[in-house]
C-alpha cells in the first residue's frame, strides 16, 4: 500500500471520528460544560483536551509536508505553539470543530498519489527543545506519523470517557459500518444497526 492511501483515508476516519466525539459532548454537555471540557487532562501531566486536539490536525497535514520535502506553512507551525501553549487557552468547541474541518478539507483537496514514492525519502524530525530523528520516508510513516497521531486521538476519547461522556468503541470506528453486513451475537444473527454492533465493540 502507498503511503498516500496508507495516511489520507486513515487521517480522514479518525479526524472524522474526533468531530463524532466532540458533537456527542456538546449533546449532553451544557455549553459551559462543553467548553470547560477542553481544559480536561488525562493526568496532571499530560496536556489537556483542547491541546490533544490541535496536534491530532496538525499531525495529519504535517505528515504530508514532511513526505514531500516541504517546509510546515506558517499556520501549522503556529497549531503546533497553540497545542503546546492550550493549557493557557484552550479556545471553544466551535473552534475546535474548526480545527478539524480545515484539516480534513485539505486532505480532501489532495490529488491521489501526492505522495507515493516518498518511502525512501529522507525525513529530519527535530523535536522542540529535544532530540533529532533521522528517518526514511518508511520509517517516518511507521514509527512517527500513524502512532503519533493515534495517540492523540486516543488520548482525546479516554479524556471524554473520563469526564462521563458516554460513547464507546463504536463511536470510536464509525467508519467501520462501511464494511458492515451482518452482526452475530450469542448464537444468533440479526440486522445490521449501530446500536447492536455497540453491543458487542468492546
Amino acid at each position: 500500500m502507498s503511503p498516500t492511501d496508507l495516511l489520507v483515508p486513515t487521517y480522514t476516519h479518525m479526524l472524522q471520528t474526533l468531530a463524532g466525539l466532540l458533537e456527542k459532548a456538546r449533546q449532553q454537555c451544557s455549553d459551559s460544560e462543553a467548553e470547560a471540557l477542553l481544559a480536561q487532562r488525562l493526568a496532571p501531566d499530560m496536556l489537556p483536551l483542547s491541546a490533544q486536539l490541535r496536534f491530532a490536525c496538525l499531525q495529519a497535514q504535517e505528515a504530508v509536508f514532511r513526505l514531500s520535502g516541504q517546509m510546515l506553512p506558517e499556520d501549522l507551525e503556529q497549531l503546533g505553539q497553540e497545542g503546546h501553549n492550550a493549557g493557557e487557552r484552550s479556545g471553544s468547541m466551535i473552534e475546535a470543530q474548526t480545527r478539524i474541518g480545515d484539516a480534513l478539507s485539505f486532505l480532501g483537496s489532495l490529488e491521489p498519489g501526492a505522495f507515493d514514492g516518498t518511502e525512501d525519502r529522507r525525513v529530519i524530525l527535530e523535536l522542540p527543545g529535544g532530540p533529532t530523528f533521522d528517518m526514511t520516508g518508511q520509517d517516518y510513516v511507521r514509527d512517527w506519523a500513524l502512532p503519533q497521531f493515534y495517540f492523540h486521538v486516543v488520548t482525546a476519547y479516554a479524556i471524554l470517557r473520563s469526564r462521563g461522556i458516554e460513547i464507546g468503541k463504536a463511536d470510536y470506528v464509525p467508519h467501520m459500518f462501511n464494511h458492515l453486513s451482518v452482526v452475530r451475537t450469542f448464537g444468533t444473527t440479526r440486522g445490521v444497526d449501530q446500536r447492536s454492533v455497540g453491543l458487542v465493540l468492546v
